[in-house]
């Protein structure tokens, strides 16, 4: 079942220009196929789907071109970090990433699969992450990894 959604929702990307997560289970609902929004989210993580601009501000789901050789999950958060936020900061023993729209569940997702140890857990919104953290210095560490400034 998981391999012929998984297939149709490459097909329905390729066809047509869907560019939400909820779109996407509307298009797969009508294909018969009874999904969750969490079912779609994984998809979407598992099929290493992107976003892509289409012109005019627009964006749509797209597959993610193939390298010859695999990005660490680190190197994975990096890319996107460098490509889909627009800030970040910290207070306290929390750090906040403000993503470009529509794009916080998926640098969450690689922030998740980096396993970075001091991140106790993360919560992403439409446009904005929560990463919780031990402590302040931690924080601080943290925002200067994601930002670059520092190697892990």
């Amino acid at each position: 079942m998981k391999k012929e959604r998984q297939q149709a929702i490459k097909e329905l990307i390729e066809q047509k220009n869907i560019d939400t997560q909820q779109g996407l289970k509307a298009e797969l609902e009508k294909l018969g196929f009874k999904v969750t929004q969490a079912t779609v989210s994984r998809d979407i993580n598992d099929m290493g789907l992107v976003k892509v601009l289409r012109g005019q501000g627009q964006y749509r789901y797209s597959v993610m071109p193939q390298s010859k050789r695999r990005l660490s999950p680190l190197e994975e958060l990096y890319s996107l970090m460098k490509t889909l936020t627009v800030s970040l900061d910290y207070a306290g023993n929390t750090v906040v990433i403000k993503c470009q729209t529509g794009m916080a569940q998926a640098v969450c997702a690689k922030l998740d699969a980096a396993a970075l140890p001091q991140v106790v857990g993360t919560l992403a919104g439409d446009d904005t992450i929560f990463v919780l953290v031990r402590t302040h210095e931690d924080a601080a560490r943290l925002a200067d990894v994601l930002s670059g400034e520092t190697a892990e």
